[in-house]
């Protein structure tokens, strides 16, 4: 027989698990939901200390009192911060354990407070405020729990969440110890051996395709997840599916129970992973010059300034890839052909190493912008930006207040709104949001017909925004094309949309393109990440 040990997240207990033990139960296993002190009642307000140990004492007390002998299978499961006490208990009952279940939620690291697992940063900072001012120490009540149908979005999507069941989560829900948060875990490095399964929920931004992508990357921190211990599932829901979906959750936790799974591909070091296979057009090899974490394309023979296409790359990007997205073929075959038709291609490193970097991002590509505009090679009133993939998210700056001199934006299978996992709601980087204020300035979106679902409903999202603006927005389709497919399809699926949308940005960048009128409020010279 199976057992499933289950561990609520933040600000919730038990109750939340009532529909998943009800049908796990019936297929025959054993299942325990794990109160925990502090969230279900006990001890709250009592002035006793309840931190992650705390936690993880709890846990530990649930594995132990499965009956040794009688043979089941323990797999432990754990939603949102319930990860960290489940993870903290398997590293020291390793041995009992057959499989732990990171629901909509990443596997912690040793040493690492639940705090860092926040991705909103506002919320990290009233966390770390509160325990400055020692609010949340013993005999306090811990960090307010969400208070509405809203507050509970800064947590993670609830879609999908019926409104009586949303109503419930808000009623019973309890201030989280505050170290519960703060206190680091500490791992032995047993856990190591114990098999994983994550279940991903798609509404809520995580997919399988997601994570796969940022293993091709090489982040040596993410190898872990090709082990053939560690599998995956996907459900189409938000954040809280043992409240919308607890039938599938149950029939997911079932199969991962039995080693079933989606198994993430290695990456193969007899080929390059996708980002840094040849870009396929037929492009000049043109020399660029490096200044500091910005590269210049300039055309050949140029004698008079020139136009210039800033392109702005994705991520996250782990700090310690190489090569960095300026050395990626993609972005210097894109630059090359800007310098082929006698522009200046501008391509540049930023620090978008993880969700929370989108500030220094977006000030490390106003930095290039005005790097590129001091060059006297450069016709500073004649500027376009191009982003890809998620760096769409830092066109949301030009399109709220865009400079006189920015002739055009442009993105290619970009993200145009926050994915809710992502901790960035309420945030200025959202295109989807800040359309409403871009006026006359020219976008040129390329949509790829193969997007990801949780990508794609961003890009809907800002379409629809930016018809309802009466923004001048030209989309430029790629049917059978896929999230990075300039090294994924054939060229001959993706070519004419890669000239097409190239076209449209050079012909808005002519001297005689319509500029923005220097008499408007926008700001006539001004930089909009800079004010």
């Amino acid at each position: 027989m199976t057992v499933f040990i289950l561990v609520a997240g933040a600000f919730t207990g038990a109750h939340v698990w009532q529909d998943t033990v009800a049908r796990l139960a019936a297929s025959g296993a054993e299942v325990h939901a794990v109160a925990l002190t502090g969230l279900d009642g006990s001890r709250r307000g009592t002035g006793v200390r309840i931190d992650l140990e705390t936690h993880i004492a709890e846990v530990i007390a649930a594995i132990d009192s499965v009956d040794a002998a009688a043979g089941g299978d323990i797999v432990l499961v754990g939603h949102d911060y319930g990860i960290h006490p489940v993870v903290g208990a398997a590293d020291r009952r390793a041995e009992r354990i057959a499989r732990i279940v990171c629901l909509d939620t990443g596997m912690p690291k040793d040493g690492v407070p639940a705090l860092a697992a926040v991705p909103d940063p506002d919320l990290r900072a009233r966390v770390a405020e509160r325990a400055g001012t020692g609010a949340g120490a013993e005999g306090a009540d811990g960090m307010p729990a969400p208070k509405s149908r809203a507050e509970w979005q800064r947590w993670g999507s609830t879609a999908g969440v019926p409104g009586i069941a949303l109503d419930r989560l808000v009623a019973l829900a309890a201030p989280q110890p505050t170290a519960t948060l703060l206190q680091p875990l500490r791992l032995t490095g047993a856990v190591t051996a114990v098999p994983t399964t994550g279940v991903l929920c798609t509404k809520n931004g995580a997919s399988i395709a997601l994570v796969q992508q940022l293993v091709s990357l090489g982040d040596p921190d993410l190898r872990f997840l090709t082990d053939p211990r560690v599998t995956f599932f996907e459900l189409a829901t938000g954040h809280w599916p043992m409240l919308s979906c607890p039938t599938e959750l149950a029939v997911a936790l079932l199969r991962a129970a039995a080693g079933e799974g989606q198994r993430l591909k290695p990456a193969d070091d007899t080929q390059p992973p996708p980002h840094l296979r040849p870009f396929p057009l037929d492009v000049p090899q043109l020399p660029r010059e490096r200044r500091g974490n910005v590269d210049l394309y300039l055309p050949p023979d140029a004698e008079d300034p020139r136009p210039a296409v800033v392109f702005v790359h994705g991520g996250p990007v782990p700090a310690g890839v190489r090569p960095t997205p300026r050395d990626w073929p993609t972005l210097m075959g894109y630059a090359r052909l800007v310098a082929a038709q006698g522009a200046v291609g501008v391509t540049l490193d930023h620090r978008l190493h993880d969700v929370a970097d989108y500030e220094r991002a977006a000030e490390d590509v106003a930095a290039a912008v005005e790097l590129a505009r001091a060059d006297p090679r450069v016709d500073a009133d004649r500027i376009a930006l191009w982003f890809f993939s998620a760096g769409g998210l830092v066109m949301a700056d030009w399109l709220r207040a865009r400079p006189v001199w920015l002739r055009c934006v442009a993105a290619t299978y970009p993200v145009l709104a926050p994915l809710p996992n992502w901790g960035a709601a309420g945030s200025r980087f959202s295109p989807a949001e800040a359309v409403a204020h871009a006026g006359n300035l020219p976008v040129v979106l390329t949509r790829v017909g193969l997007e990801m679902p949780e990508i794609a409903v961003t890009v809907e999202e800002f379409l629809a925004a930016a018809k309802d603006a009466g923004t001048d927005v030209e989309v430029v389709d790629v049917p059978h094309g896929r999230h990075g497919f300039e090294t994924l399809a054939p060229v001959d699926e993706w070519r004419d949309a890669v000239h097409r949308a190239m076209g449209s940005v050079m012909a808005r960048l002519t001297p005689t393109a319509f500029a923005y009128p220097p008499t408007t409020e926008r700001g006539r010279g001004s930089n909009p990440a800079t004010r």
